[in-house]
Order: structure tokens, then sequence, then C-alpha cells
């Protein structure tokens, strides 16, 4: 989501692999990858708007909540492969993570606050609205050398964030419901070499990876009469939702394998090549940032209500469609540029001369 897939994330390749030279291309791959996991994220924020009436809304809602969260979260792993806790590394982490926290988690307090709840306190430990996603990025992003380190990382971490999900109380400090139980999408990416990469793009997958898509529309149709939105959040545990924990157990694991499916099937569609919109790739963290003003700030507003032709299936399309087009311009270079002094500072004047050290002579 940053000049390199998300902020603070160093996009050198393998462990194992020597430093990035100077001028080294970008992957278009990831790129893409992250332009189009984008989109998706902007469209599951608004259909919410107007989903209500509509199974069809409802099934593309539940449909892409599945699993886009989930391949940002694995491709953020593997562009942090490289990471050490180097000193360049922390200072990237700081600046492109924290800052931008700290900074956009005060401006959505105060949308909040104007819009919704005149009371809501200022905690920089509860995260509002999208900001979860930046301080659940730093605290994987911490402990990547970790997973590095022992054996069987992916079994721990499923381990893990299915605990989580059978554990009440977790998403009080800085949500770490969502933190856990996200977190063996970001240690399998940590995981996934190249060669995995391209195996999805292999011709026979790409085509299976279409009929898996075109077979999860009908069934998620048939399953939104019977499966809630919140546990495609994260948010709470299945106890919290009124099931017992061995039953939510298993919904978890079974949610987990076709989220898994639906990632690789969307991993295998995106275009290796470079396409228009590749360029796009590096503005992400822009547009994940800002869309979410527009999309609040229409519901406190009354825009959306204001218009019930949006309620309409054409009005849904337009929606949708619109909402596409004002992502792709959020991630525009010229948005990217203006927005960096916010979402990657150089805070020279913070750190100490000597912080540089180790850093990789070229950035993606």
């Amino acid at each position: 989501m940053s000049s390199t897939t998300h902020p603070g994330i160093t996009a050198t390749p393998l462990r194992s692999a020597p430093a990035p030279r100077v001028g080294r291309r970008r992957d278009p791959y990831f790129d893409n990858a992250k332009y189009l996991a984008i989109l998706l994220v902007a469209v599951g924020h608004v259909l919410p708007v107007v989903v209500e009436g509509s199974r069809t809304t409802r099934t593309l809602y539940m449909l892409v909540y599945a699993f886009h969260m989930p391949a940002f979260v694995l491709i953020s792993g593997h562009l942090s492969r490289s990471y050490t806790g180097r000193p360049d590394q922390l200072r990237r982490l700081l600046t492109g993570v924290v800052v931008p926290y700290l900074v956009f988690e005060v401006a959505y307090t105060l949308l909040i606050r104007w819009g919704a709840q005149p009371e809501r306190p200022y905690s920089l430990l509860h995260p509002s609205y999208l900001m979860w996603f930046l301080i659940a990025l730093f605290v994987w992003r911490v402990t990547a050398p970790f997973w590095s380190v022992i054996r069987r990382p992916v079994p721990v971490s499923i381990a893990i964030g299915a605990l989580a999900a059978i554990t009440p109380g977790l998403d009080g400090v800085i949500g770490m419901q969502r933190v856990l139980q996200f977190l063996p999408f970001f240690v399998i990416g940590l995981r996934m070499r190249p060669e995995h990469f391209l195996f999805l793009r292999r011709r026979p997958v790409r085509i299976a990876a279409a009929l898996v898509f075109a077979g999860a529309l009908p069934f998620t149709y048939w399953a939104t009469a019977s499966i809630h939105m919140t546990w495609f959040y994260r948010t709470v545990s299945a106890q919290e939702m009124g099931v017992a924990w061995w039953p939510g157990l298993i919904r978890v694991g079974a949610l987990f394998v076709c989220t898994l499916i639906l990632t690789a099937a969307f991993l295998a569609l995106v275009p290796a090549r470079k396409r228009w919109f590749t360029v796009l790739g590096s503005g992400t963290i822009c547009g994940y940032l800002l869309h979410g003003f527009l999309i609040r700030g229409g519901q406190y507003s009354g825009f959306f209500d204001q218009y019930p032709f949006l309620a309409t299936p054409g009005g849904r399309v337009f929606l949708a469609v619109t909402t596409l087009a004002v992502m792709t311009l959020l991630c525009t270079p010229v948005v990217h540029r203006i927005m960096k002094p916010v979402t990657e500072p150089e805070l020279a004047w913070a750190f100490r001369k000597d912080a540089k050290e180790g850093e990789a002579p070229g950035r993606r």
C-alpha cells in the first residue's frame, strides 16, 4: 500500500537473495495485485450503504469480504520477507506506518465525532474505522523475524489465529482479535517463494481460479441466508456471536480454507505483465487512507439517503463504478506525491545519523 506495497514495507526479494541494486525494476505483478485488491477494499466498504433489500448486492459484498483483506495481508507478508529489524527498516516502519497511523487516527476520530459520536474519545489503542490495518501491519512486521526462525511457522500462526477466534474480549485493545485472526495470511505470505506465485500464474491454475469464482457466486448467494457477515470481519470471538467454542472453531476453520482458496484464485487471475494501472499499485496507501473519508462523510451527511436511485439495481452499479473510478484517482502518482509528507515522511531530524546504516541502496 505504499511505494512498495504497504506503508513501511521494503519490497526487497527473498531473504537469501542479495540486496537489490540501484535501479532494480519493480515486479508489475505485485503492483497489479495491490491495485486490484484496493479496488475490492473500496467496493467492500461502499456496498453496505446500499446492501439492504438486495440479496445480489449482499452476495457480492460477502464474496468480496471473504478474500480481499486476506489477499492484501498475504501480499504484505510476502513483501516483508527481507525485514530483519535493521535501523533503516525500523526507520521506515516508523515513518511509513506509525506516523500515518497517528495522523489519520486523529483525523478519523474527528470525522466520527462530527458525524456520529460527539463523545468519542481520542484513543490510539482503539483504532477508528480503517486504522486497524496500520496497527496490525506494525505488529505483524515487527514479528516477521520471529517467523523466520521457528519451525512450522504457518501451522503455529494458524493455531494462534484459531485460538484468538474462540477467545472472547480480545478486540478491546489495538483490535487484537483481527490482528491475530489475520496473522496466518501474513505468515503464509512470508513463507511463500517466487515459484509459488509462478505456479499460481500457470494457465491451468488460472482456468481453475476462474471456475472457483464461477462456483463461489451461486454458493455465496445460497449462503447469505445463513451466514452472518461478522464472521468475515473477524472482530469478535465465536462465543460473542452466540456460538460455542467447538462448533465456532469448526466454522472458523471452514472459513479459513474457503478464504485461502479464494485468495489463491484472486492471485492467479492477477495480470503478470505491466498494464495501464500498474503504476497505481505504488499509491494504494493514499487510496486506502483517503477513501474512508468519502464513504463515512457521505453516510454522516446523509448524502446517500438523499438519492433513492442509489438503492436501485442501476444505482448500485453506478455507485460501484463511481467508487472504482474515485479509488483509481486516489492512487494516482499526483495524489501520492501530495500525500507523501504524511504517508512517507522523511523526518530526518527525528533519527540518529547512523540510523541509515545497512540501508539497501534502492527503494521500491
